[in-house]
């Protein structure tokens, strides 16, 4: 599958309010296309122009008196020549970056910021909720459990399961938010690639340095909150039998009626595989293979489902 669709199949099967936050993908690929097709700009002498500029001078000052300030100012040729000199020469060879190409860059650089901050805002809530769902357990477990200042099964049975639910889907909106990351910084380096091919740059290498860096790519707090919640399910809600034949007609009316954050997780499980996959196009722009004990854990909640995830 092309990548372009790939994304945009994201897109539609993240949570609705994600829908803006993804990579501009198709504008970035219209820039690139508009670039590669224009006319290079050749470079400017600067030797000519400062040759020029002290033939200037010696014109003006050899003409009549009266003449002297109709001529172009040399003091600001002298400033704009500085100006064109000490500017970065453009990924394509030429001086001056053309107005797509300072359009690609400015949108570049906006994506990275868009990511960023809904990366971090994303993960606060999660560090958050997080908190918040040990918390309630710990409540639960003072109040109504075994060992409670007011032992209550049916009551503690009753919250458990209100959490459990609330930690499995916590857990499916952390693994959207690793998606997102991985998704992201895919899009970005595929488009990168695109630009350095048909334009002759070499932006992709620095650029990425860059990303790498930067918030949206680093997910390491999310897997620790991941593996937490899943160490948690284990610890406080191990499954019977009985259970599991709920957890079954629940997890096949989700996939047959499509909604829900565990459909969504499922599908970006296998994206995450798929786009982290090693192959012999594998480069150091590559995302490693992925390693994830979670896949294991959904895995369990899809165990002979007759319903195909597409």
């Amino acid at each position: 599958m092309k990548f372009g669709k790939r994304l945009k199949q994201q897109v539609q099967e993240t949570l609705p309010g994600w829908h803006d936050k993804f990579l501009s993908y198709k504008d970035l690929k219209k820039l690139v296309r508009l670039i590669s097709s224009a006319p290079p700009i050749e470079r400017i002498k600067i030797k000519g122009w400062m040759k020029f500029g002290k033939r200037l001078k010696q014109q003006v000052q050899e003409t009549l008196p009266g003449w002297h300030d109709k001529f172009l100012s040399y003091k600001d040729l002298k400033k704009l020549v500085r100006l064109i000199s000490s500017a970065p020469p453009m990924m394509n060879g030429s001086l001056e970056f053309g107005k797509a190409e300072a359009e690609f860059m400015y949108l570049l650089n906006n994506e990275i910021e868009k990511f960023n901050s809904f990366f971090m805002e994303q993960e606060e809530d999660f560090v958050i909720r997080h908190k918040e769902l040990q918390q309630r357990i710990e409540r639960v477990t003072e109040s109504w459990g075994p060992n409670g200042s007011q032992p209550s099964e049916m009551d503690y049975k009753e919250e458990m399961g209100k959490i459990r639910k609330e930690i499995v889907n916590f857990h499916g909106e952390m693994v959207l938010l690793m998606n997102y990351s991985n998704i992201n910084y895919t899009g970005l380096a595929k488009i990168l690639k695109k630009y350095d091919k048909r334009t002759g740059g070499l932006l992709r290498s620095p650029f990425i340095q860059n990303v790498l860096q930067q918030p949206f790519y680093t997910t390491d707090l999310i897997s620790k909150l991941v593996k937490e919640c899943e160490s948690t399910i284990d610890a406080m809600f191990p499954v019977v039998e009985e259970e599991e034949r709920i957890i079954r007609r629940e997890r096949e009316a989700i996939m047959v009626s499509g909604e829900g954050v565990f459909r969504n997780t499922i599908a970006a499980l296998l994206t995450m595989q798929e786009i982290r996959r090693g192959s012999s196009t594998y480069s150091h722009f590559s995302l490693p293979p992925l390693n994830l004990p979670d896949f294991d854990f959904i895995q369990a909640f899809q165990l002979n489902s007759p319903i195909p995830i597409p």
